[in-house]
């Protein structure tokens, strides 16, 4: 196994997320989010090194916060040879001051 590579703590997320592929905007589930990407589970493989597009809306104290970023596919796994779905990671390319502190914000008060 390799040497873990990540430098944020991710946090597990149940949340909905919209991503922009060339065949129109679909909806995907979360599966974790951290300050610098996130992973998620699609119904098909997306190649590495792909640029995304994605929303989704993090809860806060004062409602929610609306993260609108690009982001690069780092990995593509199928999660078994019995379903047809995939995990999917992204790295963030595209985030500004605002949505990296109100992750930051989110991931703290999920750690706690």
């Amino acid at each position: 196994m390799g040497a873990e590579r990540r430098r944020h703590l991710r946090i597990p997320s149940d949340l909905t997320l919209e991503i922009a592929l060339s065949d129109g905007v679909h909806n995907a589930r979360l599966r974790d989010v951290s300050e610098s990407g996130l992973a998620f589970f699609l119904d098909r493989s997306l190649e590495e090194m792909t640029i995304l597009e994605v929303s989704f809306d993090l809860p806060s104290d004062d409602g929610h916060f609306s993260v609108r970023t690009t982001g690069v596919v780092v990995r593509s796994r199928k999660i078994s040879p019995a379903v047809d779905h995939y995990e999917i990671a992204l790295f963030f390319n595209g985030l500004d001051e605002t949505a990296k502190e109100a992750l930051r914000l989110f991931v703290a008060g999920a750690g706690k």
